[in-house]
C-alpha cells in the first residue's frame, strides 16, 4: 500500500494579499454631494417633517398643543374644504380630458409634412407654457371683465349681451377651465409631438397597405404606442390641477361663493389669513395623499390596459 508523502502533494500557490480598498473616490463623491445633500435636508426634508408634525398640533393661547388626528377629522365636517375638493374634481374631470384631446389633435397637425413653418407653429403653441402664471391670469382677468372686457365686446358685436364671467359661479368655473386649457394645451401637444416623431413612417405605410384609413390608423396603430406619453401628460396635468392656486386666486380669489375654491387656495386662506398653521399643514398633507393615490390609480389602470 503506497503512502503519499508531503512531497507528492500538489503545490497550491499562495493567495496574494487583498489590495486595500480605496476610499478616496467615496470621500470625493460625498465632498461633491455634501452641499446638495445639506441644502436638501435644510430646505426640503426638515420643512417636510416639521409640517407633518405641525399637522398634529394646534396653537392654544400662544402654546403648541398636541391634538393627534383632530385636524384631519375637522376636514370631514368643514364645508369649505369639501367644496374645494368638489371644485377640483369637477375641473379634473372636465378640463384634463378636453385639454389632452385638443393637445393630441394639435400634435397630429403639427406633425404633418405638408404644414409650412412647422417650427414656428410649434414655438407659437408652446409660448403660453413659458408665460408666468400670474401674468397670464391677469390678462384673462382683463379680457373677461364684465364691463369693457374684450370677450364681452366680441359678444356685443354679434348681438349677444354681456356675460358676467368672473362673478357667476358657473361662468367663473368655465372661465377658469378655459384659461387652464389655453395655457397647457400647447405644452402637452409638444410632448405628444415628440412621441409621434418617435414612430417610424413605415408603420403608417404598412397600415395604408392593409387598407386602414387615417382615423383607423391613429386609433389602432399610433395611439397604442403613445400610451406611455399620454399617461405622462395625464399624470402631470392631474398633479397640476390638484395643486391649482395661481390662476383661480388671481381671477376670482376662489369665489364667487367658493365656486372656484381649491384645496391649495383654501390652505392659503387658512394658513396666512386665519393663521391656523396646524390645520393648513393637515390640508397640505391631504393634498399630497390625494396626488399620490390618484397618480397610483392612473398607473395601475395604465398597466392593466397595457397587459390587455
Amino acid at each position: 500500500m503506497a503512502v503519499q508523502t508531503t512531497y507528492d502533494r500538489p503545490v497550491v500557490p499562495a493567495r496574494a494579499p487583498a489590495a486595500p480598498r480605496r476610499r478616496r473616490p467615496r470621500r470625493v463623491a460625498w465632498i461633491f454631494a455634501g452641499p446638495a445633500a445639506a441644502l436638501f435636508a435644510l430646505f426640503f426634508a426638515y420643512p417636510l417633517g416639521a409640517s407633518l408634525l405641525q399637522s398634529f398640533t394646534t396653537e392654544d393661547a400662544g402654546a403648541t398643543r398636541w391634538v393627534g388626528l383632530d385636524q384631519y377629522r375637522r376636514m370631514i365636517h368643514d364645508p369649505a374644504f369639501v367644496e374645494s375638493l368638489l371644485n377640483t374634481g369637477l375641473i379634473l374631470v372636465v378640463q384634463v380630458p378636453v385639454m389632452i384631446g385638443l393637445a393630441l389633435v394639435l400634435a397630429v397637425l403639427l406633425n404633418q409634412s405638408w404644414l409650412r413653418f412647422r417650427g414656428r407653429w410649434r414655438a407659437v403653441h408652446f409660448l403660453p407654457a413659458v408665460t408666468t402664471l400670474v401674468a397670464y391670469a391677469v390678462v384673462f382677468q382683463v379680457l373677461l371683465k364684465t364691463d369693457g372686457g374684450l370677450a364681452n365686446q366680441v359678444l356685443g358685436a354679434v348681438g349677444i349681451g354681456p356675460v358676467d364671467w368672473l362673478n357667476s359661479p358657473t361662468w367663473a368655473r368655465i372661465s377658469l377651465i378655459a384659461s387652464l386649457t389655453w395655457r397647457w394645451t400647447g405644452y402637452n401637444a409638444v410632448i405628444l409631438l415628440a412621441g409621434l416623431q418617435a414612430i417610424g413612417k413605415e408603420q403608417y405605410e404598412a397600415a395604408a397597405i392593409d387598407g386602414s384609413g387615417t382615423l383607423s390608423t391613429y386609433a389602432r396603430v399610433i395611439l397604442p404606442q403613445l400610451r406611455s406619453v399620454v399617461l405622462f401628460c395625464v399624470v402631470t396635468s392631474t398633479i397640476g390641477t390638484l395643486q391649482l392656486f395661481d390662476e383661480n386666486y388671481v381671477l376670482t380669489r376662489g369665489g364667487p361663493d367658493d365656486a372656484t375654491l381649491t384645496p391649495v387656495v383654501y390652505l392659503y386662506k387658512v394658513g396666512f389669513q386665519q393663521l391656523d398653521f396646524g390645520y393648513a399643514a393637515a390640508i397640505a398633507w391631504v393634498v399630497v395623499a390625494l396626488i399620490a393615490a390618484i397618480s397610483a390609480l392612473q398607473y395601475v389602470a395604465f398597466g392593466r390596459e397595457r397587459r390587455r
